[in-house]
């Protein structure tokens, strides 16, 4: 009987050895396989950072500062930055970026697998840098824990960060820690910041539109820039579109429309630009008291004195005040050019083209074109035309007469109607001024303004310069006169020739009017504030303590015990004047100006609480006298235009014009508000005849002024009945028809 297997052929025992050597082949190879990715899997991951830190970990993000009714006012950032939440990206940003970057985003658990492995593939047999392939969470632990650099290892390690951030967020997380971590180009990291950038508009109201440009970003940020390259942008933008069309996220006719229309830049202005002084002195306190990293990092949020709107008031009147200064004066001329300099003028930027272009802001303009009946100017992103007309103050009829292609010419913004934009000529000679305002009972800083133009000048000269102030030292002289000899308003003095002895001889000192008005009262003495009252009255009291009751009021200056500190030799900062005028309306007590009222960390946990530093100066009865004293020049004297300008309002103050006119001041308050201006050269320069406080700094002040106490009409000082509201002053000599008297210069 035969077998069924009888009639099979043979199988020879080598076949099967070599089945058995080829099996056995693959196994040893598919071990060390295992082997040597188990053993790269370790050597990866020994430095690998813990995905556990995720939970804790925060962005760097931005230090803002806050005005005194919660608006921002400035920041500091490494990286500008703003944390989101998941439910303030709006869905068609979210689909927009699923769409372009990682449409399995929502299925996947953190790689693409064969995505991975082609890439892998291709980077071991070609040798060259690692392909793509990676998903939003791949990018995320990229950003997050690893270099930029393009090669196996991290490839490996971003895949094993990736499964981990999977397992231990939600893709909700994972999305909403990519949105706030991603590089979108120009300094700006996060969809929040980048909205805010480059729309001017939290990423909630994004448009279509604007959101695809977004999300086009991520993949080159300085390539696919809309303001480097707006042709590569739109583009971009569009292969966006047309990925949320393929993946059934938009409509046919919303991508036709979003395709069809423009990119709309609408960019967010400096934030510090608003009052950049003030932020400086704040940025260095801070990096001081908390360090730099911590400043510009950990999104600590400054709660400041200052008002976001009187800071703008005080930034037009500065710069007003100095156009008014400089028109008075004629044109100078000597433009600088930038075709002379050796620069380009298609490239020329300057600092101050990243300013807001509203009507009163003003420029230094590039000069494009110059024909006899027109000039081009161009400002960042805009152009206007200057006409005769525009530039009549001058005494020229031709713009060609004194402009060339490449002049950096000063500006002024007029109207502005559409693409129209309405501007003045300008010029801006060196001449500087500074403005401080603070409020008299808690001494908050209100407004700051340390110069002209803060991106051409860093130094504060409302804090940091010395000036001489002129007669705006008298005050100090009446002060230390009233606390120790018991002087009053009504007392006369006699205003006539005299010479005080003097270590080098005899000292005769003279009046701004070369005059001398007798037998006066120490009112009319302050009002039109007459030298040789002064002079007297410090030689009555001593001079030291003249300069021991500056000192009282905070004054630091180490003042030499000459007779002619009275009028104003001593060299002193607007900041301490402020803050000693502010202590007569307070009866006494002074206050020392402030900057800050508190400092939080990220998660609201208060990290300082400042509160008015307040400190005895004089009796109140003294400086109720004072207040009677110091309302004489607005009343009657060399303030009189304030009178005018208020109209019964409770106010004092005092000028101060040094020899030569070399410092313009006026130093005056409200019940409630104390404000000083400073007008000069930063080099001892005159400011020409006849520039006495009265007439550069006083308008500034007034201009300022009639903003602050815009809702302030019924407030008197204290002691006094309120004037009544429509009360005038009169002045008392010469009579108000006639001009008001000029200020004085002292003489030493």
């Amino acid at each position: 009987m035969t077998s069924l297997y009888d009639n099979l052929p043979p199988v020879e025992v080598g076949g099967r050895r070599l089945v058995g050597r080829v099996l056995f082949g693959l196994l040893v190879v598919i071990a060390a396989a295992l082997g040597v990715g188990s053993g790269l899997l370790i050597v990866y991951s020994t430095d690998l950072p813990q995905v556990a830190e995720l939970e804790k970990f925060r962005p760097s993000s931005i230090t803002e500062l806050y005005d005194d009714q919660g608006r921002i006012i400035g920041s500091f950032a490494l990286q500008r930055r703003m944390i989101g939440k998941y439910e303030d990206f709006p869905k068609v940003l979210r689909d927009a970026v699923i769409s372009t970057e990682d449409k399995d985003f929502e299925n996947h658990f953190g790689i693409n697998f064969w995505r991975v492995i082609g890439a892998a593939f291709r980077d071991v047999t070609s040798g060259s840098r690692a392909q793509g392939a990676s998903t939003l969470t791949m990018q995320l632990s990229r950003n997050l824990f690893l270099s930029a650099d393009r090669n196996f290892r991290r490839k490996v390690q971003e895949v094993m960060l990736s499964l981990q951030i999977e397992r231990r967020f939600t893709k909700e997380q994972i999305f909403t820690m990519y949105c706030n971590q991603i590089y979108l180009g120009h300094g700006v990291y996060g969809f929040e910041a980048g909205s805010h950038f480059y729309f001017n508009k939290p990423a909630k109201d994004l448009t279509l539109e604007e959101a695809a440009v977004l999300a086009g970003l991520p993949k080159a940020p300085n390539s696919y820039s809309p303001i480097n390259s707006p042709d590569k942008a739109i583009r971009r933008r569009n292969l966006v579109i047309n990925n949320m069309l393929e993946d059934g996220k938009i409509t046919a006719d919303q991508a036709l429309k979003a395709k069809e229309a423009p990119i709309k830049l609408s960019f967010q202005n400096d934030q510090n630009a608003l009052a950049p002084w003030f932020v400086e002195d704040i940025r260095r306190y801070l990096e001081k008291k908390y360090g730099s990293d911590e400043v510009h990092e950990a999104g600590l949020r400054v709660y400041t004195t200052l008002n976001m709107d009187l800071q703008k008031t005080a930034n037009q009147a500065v710069l007003d005040g100095l156009s008014a200064y400089e028109r008075r004066h004629g044109w100078k001329g000597k433009l600088p050019n930038v075709v002379a300099a050796g620069d380009d003028l298609a490239s020329y930027q300057h600092p101050d083209w990243d300013n807001a272009v509203e009507p009163g802001a003003y420029f230094h303009s590039l000069v494009t074109e110059v024909s006899p009946a027109s000039a081009r100017v161009k400002f960042g992103r805009t152009s206007a035309t200057l006409l005769p007309e525009d530039m009549k103050w001058t005494g020229h009829k031709s713009p060609q007469e004194i402009l060339s292609i490449g002049d950096i010419a000063y500006i002024k913004v007029g109207s502005i109607a559409g693409d129209k934009i309405k501007v003045s000529l300008e010029q801006d000679s060196g001449t500087q001024g500074s403005l401080l305002a603070v409020d008299n009972t808690t001494g908050d800083i209100k407004a700051m303004v340390g110069g002209r133009d803060y991106e051409e000048s860093k130094f504060n000269r409302a804090v940091q310069a010395m000036r001489q102030t002129g007669s705006s030292f008298k005050p100090y002289v009446y002060a230390a006169a009233v606390d120790k000899l018991g002087v009053t308003p009504d007392d006369t003095i006699l205003d006539a020739p005299v010479s005080f002895p003097s270590g080098g001889g005899m000292y005769t000192p003279h009046n701004y009017d070369g005059k001398f008005e007798g037998v006066i009262t120490l009112r009319r003495a302050i009002a039109d504030s007459r030298n040789i009252p002064a002079l007297k009255l410090a030689e009555r009291v001593g001079i030291r303590d003249v300069i021991d009751m500056a000192h009282r009021f905070g004054v630091t200056t180490q003042i030499q015990p000459y007779l002619p500190v009275a009028l104003g030799a001593a060299e002193i900062t607007l900041f301490e004047q402020v803050a000693a005028y502010a202590t007569f309306p307070n009866d006494g007590v002074r206050v020392t100006p402030r900057y800050i009222t508190k400092v939080t960390d990220y998660d609201g946990r208060v990290l300082e609480e400042d509160y008015p530093e307040v400190r005895d100066v004089i009796s109140a009865q003294t400086a109720r006298t004072m207040v009677e004293f110091l309302e004489q020049p607005v009343l009657h004297g060399t303030a009189y235009a304030a009178s005018v300008a208020f109209k019964g309002h409770a106010l004092g103050g005092k000028t101060g014009t040094t020899n030569d006119f070399t410092d313009a001041w006026f130093l005056g308050f409200s019940p409630s508000t104390t404000c000083g201006v400073w007008v000069g050269f930063d080099e001892k320069k005159s400011l020409g005849a006849k520039e006495t406080g009265a007439k550069a700094a006083l308008p500034i002040w007034i201009d300022y002024m009639k903003v602050a106490l815009k809702d302030k009409t019924k407030e008197d000082f204290v002691g006094q009945p309120a004037p009544p509201a429509n009360a005038v002053a009169k002045k008392a000599e010469p009579p108000a028809t006639a001009p008001p008297p000029g200020d004085d210069a002292e003489s030493h």
